[in-house]
């Protein structure tokens, strides 16, 4: 195991965020979560501001922002801790 080139791997790979952000437009009703977030994602890089960026533009409230804003691929986990509940 190389935890370097983990977290190296992991600050690289910003579209993993984009499973929760399309999540949080759903409960809040945005039309085309998945094709708006495919059009951000699709072809080019994904980083921390592009993302960020795309999030404050949401209509959503401030609290769903700030949580958005507060994930980090080092940080989201989805459901993992259910599903490891669930073994």
């Amino acid at each position: 195991m190389n935890p370097a080139r983990l977290n190296e791997d992991l600050e690289n790979a910003w579209e993993v965020l984009a499973e929760p952000i399309q999540t949080v437009m759903r409960r809040y009703a945005i039309e085309e979560p998945y094709e708006k977030l495919k059009e951000l994602t699709r072809g080019h890089a994904m980083t921390k501001d592009t993302l960020q960026t795309f999030i404050t533009k949401l209509e959503i409230p401030e609290h769903a922002k700030e949580e958005l804003l507060a994930l980090t691929p080092h940080s989201y986990i989805g459901n993992a801790v259910a599903q490891a509940k669930r073994i």
